[in-house]
C-alpha cells in the first residue's frame, strides 16, 4: 500500500483585501481556477447578486440570479443588497481518506468570500470556489431576529449557456428508485441533482450540491428554455427550511469536464466537505458481504416468521460458512427481529433488539465471531422516525455490544406525519444517525437515504447508500433497462459510492421457476421478470458500480460457479480508481488498485461494441490477467448466461481488446507473477 501524502499546503490566504463600499461598484469580480480555463464572475445587478461561468473563454452558465426568499415578515434575503467588502483565498492540499475509491485527494482552487449589505441589517457572506474541473458556492446569511427564519424558497438559478443532452431522473422527494431519462436539456421539466449534460459545444457538466447537513436538498425546475431554479423539499407546511440567524447553505456545485470520464475522476464533491472529524477510524474496513436478502425480493424467502422466513439461526449458520469459506468478509440478515408484522400498516413498530424467534442472535453472533465473518445488523424503519430515534441509542449500544460494527439501514414507506423523505426533518434524521455511528462504532449502509453529498469525508462511517434504482427492482419490475449501469457512475455515483447489490448468476431465474408459492410484487410474479444483462457483465458491475461495503447479492446456491471466482479474489479495499474511458447511456471502462492487485470492469448498454484498452494504468512487472468475458454468443436478451474464463499473462505494455455483447461487460483480475 502506498503511503499516505502528506499536506504540503492548508487553506491560504492570498488576500484578505477590504474594500470599501460602493453602491455604485461597476463591473464583475472574477475568480478564476488555478489552470485558467474557468471564470467564475460575480456581480450586482439592481442589488440582486449574480453569477456566471466561462469555459476556455466562452460562456457556460449565463449571468444566473442567486438569493434566498423567506417568510411574509421575515428579513429580505433576495435582493436589496451593497457592495461591501471581498477577501480571497486559495487552497493547496493534499489529504487522505481511510477507504474510499481513491484515498488520496488533492484540494487546489482558487477562491473568495463576498459581503453584501442587505436591507435591516441583513448580511450575506457568499462563498466561491473554482477549481480546474468545476465550481462551487454556498450562502452564509446573518440576520438579526429573535426567532427562527422560515425559508420559502431559493432563488438560485442555472442559466445554461448551450442545447444538450441531459441525463437525469424526475425530480421527487420521497425517492431517487426511479429510470434515467436522456433527453434535450430543453424538454425536461425538472430533474434531480446529481443532474448531468452534454453541452453541443462537447463540454459536459453536473450539477448537485455538496456538504448536505442543515437543510432540504435541491431540486432542480426548469423555468425557461435552458433555465432552471433551485427547487427544495418542503415540510408539510410549505416551509422549505427553519433556519436561525446565521445559517450555512449546502453548497451548489457544477462539475465540468471536456469527456465524460472527468466527471468521474474528480474529488470536487468531497473536497467541499468538512475533514474528518472522528478522532479514531482504523477500525473502518471496507467488505464483501452476503445476505438472504434476494431471496426476500424473489419471493421465495419472506422478512416475517413465517414458514418462509428468510433469516433462522439455521439458514445464518449456512450462511456464515458461505462466507468464511468463500473469502467473504460479511453476512446480512434483514428480518432477523421483532415487528416486521407491522410494516406496511402505517406505524411501523419494529424493536430493535428482540430477535424473532427463530433467530437466535447470541448464538449467530457467537458463531459469526468464530468463523471470522462480520455480521452486518439490519435496521428498518417503515418509515416511523419517532419510533428509530427513541431505541437509536439503545439499538446501537446493543449491537455493538455483540460485536456488531457495521448496520443497514431502510426507510422504506412514508414518513410519519406527511414528512418527505428528502426534506430538512429526516436530513437532520439521516445526520443524526450518521454521527451517532461514529459515537458508537458502527459503519453504516443506508437504504431510502438522502443523496450522497460527501458527508463520507466528515464521518467515514458512512460508507454506502442505496438512493437509485437498484438490483432488486429486476425481481418484480420490467427491471433496469441494459442502459442503466452506463449511465449510473456519471450521475448517482457521481455524489458517492452506491450499495447497488450487483453479483445475480441466475439471470432468468431458472432456480424458482414453477414454484407455485412465489410471492407476488405488484402484480407481476417474480417468474415473470429477469435480470437485463449478462453474467460477464454482472461481475463487471462489482468493479463499475463502486461500493466500499460490496454485496454478492444471488442465493449463495448459485455460487456454485467457476465464475464466482472473481467475488473471492476481488477487494473491497480500494486504494485508487480511475475511470479510463466512456460515454454516458453507452459504455464505462474502470480501473481500481487494491494493494497490488489491479481490477477492471467494463459494461455496455444494449448495443455490442469492442474496446481497445491499454494496460499503462498497471506498474512495471508480469501480471496474470484472468480475464471474464462474454461468451462469444452472448446476448443480455437470447443467451446472457454464456462466458468464457481465460488467463494470460500481460505487462503495462499491453493492450486488451474487449469484446463486449449486447448488454454485456467484461472483468479482469491482475495479479503480480512473483
Amino acid at each position: 500500500m502506498r503511503k499516505p501524502v502528506p499536506v504540503i499546503g492548508a487553506v491560504c490566504l492570498l488576500s484578505a483585501l477590504l474594500l470599501s463600499a460602493s453602491c455604485s461598484r461597476r463591473g464583475p469580480i472574477r475568480v478564476v481556477s488555478p489552470d485558467g480555463t474557468i471564470v467564475l464572475s460575480f456581480d450586482l445587478v439592481d442589488g440582486v447578486p449574480t453569477y456566471g461561468v466561462d469555459v476556455d473563454g466562452s460562456p457556460f452558465i449565463n449571468p444566473s440570479a442567486l438569493g434566498m426568499v423567506a417568510s411574509e415578515g421575515g428579513p429580505d434575503l433576495a435582493g436589496n443588497f451593497t457592495f461591501s467588502r471581498i477577501g480571497r483565498y486559495s487552497t493547496d492540499e493534499h489529504w487522505t481518506m481511510p477507504w474510499g475509491e481513491n484515498k488520496e485527494h488533492y484540494d487546489h482552487c482558487n477562491g473568495a468570500v463576498i459581503t453584501l449589505d442587505g436591507k435591516d441589517g441583513v448580511m450575506l457572506r457568499l462563498r466561491f470556489r473554482c477549481y480546474d474541473d468545476g465550481i462551487a458556492f454556498r450562502y452564509e446569511y446573518d440576520a438579526p431576529v429573535k426567532d427562527s427564519i422560515k425559508i420559502m424558497d431559493e432563488l438560485t438559478r442555472f442559466n445554461l449557456s448551450q442545447q444538450g443532452t441531459l441525463y437525469s431522473i424526475p425530480a421527487s422527494f420521497d425517492t431517487y428508485e426511479l429510470l434515467y431519462r436522456t433527453t434535450s436539456i430543453s424538454d425536461v421539466p425538472d430533474a434531480q441533482t446529481p443532474a448531468t449534460f452534454r453541452t453541443l459545444g462537447g463540454f459536459y457538466g453536473s450539477i448537485h450540491e455538496a456538504n448536505l447537513t442543515d437543510f432540504p436538498e435541491m431540486t432542480l425546475r426548469r423555468v425557461d428554455s435552458l433555465s432552471f431554479i433551485a427547487a427544495l423539499a418542503p415540510y408539510p407546511d410549505g416551509v422549505k427550511a427553519y433556519v436561525g440567524g446565521h445559517f450555512l447553505s449546502p453548497w451548489r456545485t457544477v462539475q465540468i469536464g471536456r469527456d465524460a470520464p472527468s466527471l468521474v475522476n474528480s474529488s470536487l464533491i468531497l473536497n467541499l466537505n468538512d475533514p474528518c472529524k472522528m478522532e479514531d477510524t482504523g477500525w473502518i474496513r471496507p467488505l464483501k458481504y452476503v445476505g438472504v436478502w434476494w431471496g426476500m425480493h424473489l419471493g421465495i424467502n419472506s422478512w416475517t416468521e413465517d414458514s418462509r422466513h428468510g433469516a433462522t439461526t439455521e439458514s445464518a449458520m449456512r450462511y456464515i460458512d458461505f462466507a468464511a469459506d468463500n473469502n467473504i468478509d460479511g453476512v446480512l440478515f434483514e428480518g432477523w427481529n421483532k415487528g416486521w408484522e407491522t410494516w406496511g400498516s402505517g406505524k411501523s413498530a419494529f424493536d430493535f433488539c428482540l430477535s424473532a424467534g427463530d433467530f437466535d442472535m447470541e448464538k449467530v453472533t457467537r458463531y459469526a465471531k468464530e468463523r471470522n465473518v462480520q455480521y452486518i445488523i439490519h435496521y428498518e424503519t417503515g418509515g416511523n422516525i419517532p419510533n428509530f430515534e427513541r431505541q437509536l441509542d439503545t439499538a446501537l449500544r446493543w449491537a455493538t455490544a455483540h460485536g456488531i460494527h457495521a448496520l443497514k439501514t431502510g426507510y422504506a414507506g412514508g414518513i410519519n406525519d406527511g414528512y418527505n423523505h428528502h426534506g430538512q426533518y429526516m436530513v437532520r434524521h439521516y445526520r443524526r444517525v450518521v454521527r451517532k455511528c461514529a459515537e458508537y462504532g458502527l459503519m453504516l449502509d443506508v437504504h431510502e437515504p438522502i443523496k450522497a453529498t460527501g458527508i463520507r469525508r466528515t464521518y467515514p462511517v458512512m460508507m454506502t447508500r442505496e438512493g437509485a434504482r437498484g438490483m432488486e427492482w429486476n425481481a418484480w419490475s420490467e427491471g433496469n433497462p441494459p442502459e442503466h449501469q452506463t449511465i449510473l457512475p456519471f450521475t448517482r455515483l457521481l455524489g458517492g459510492p452506491m450499495d447497488y447489490t450487483p453479483g445475480t448468476f441466475d439471470i432468468l431465474y431458472k432456480g424458482i421457476v414453477g414454484n407455485p408459492d412465489l410471492k407476488v410484487w405488484n402484480g407481476r410474479p417474480s417468474t415473470e421478470c429477469r435480470v437485463n444483462t449478462t453474467l460477464a457483465k454482472q461481475i463487471a458491475d462489482w468493479v463499475v458500480l463502486y461500493s466500499p461495503m460490496q454485496m454478492a447479492s444471488d442465493l449463495i446456491e448459485n455460487y456454485d460457479h467457476p465464475a464466482f471466482q472473481f467475488f473471492r479474489d476481488y477487494d473491497a479495499d480500494i486504494d485508487s480508481s480511475r475511470m479510463l474511458q466512456g460515454e454516458i447511456g453507452d459504455y464505462v471502462v474502470v480501473e481500481r488498485r487494491a494493494g497490488e492487485k489491479f481490477f477492471l470492469g467494463a459494461v455496455t448498454d444494449e448495443n455490442a461494441r469492442t474496446l481497445t484498452q491499454s494496460l499503462d494504468f498497471l506498474p512495471e512487472g508480469p501480471f496474470t490477467a484472468t480475464i471474464y468475458a462474454d461468451g462469444p454468443d452472448a446476448d443480455w436478451l437470447t443467451n446472457p448466461t454464456s462466458y468464457t474464463i481465460t488467463k494470460r499473462t500481460v505487462t503495462r505494455d499491453d493492450t486488451l481488446s474487449l469484446v463486449l455483447a449486447a448488454g454485456g461487460g467484461q472483468a479482469v483480475t491482475f495479479i503480480p507473477e512473483k
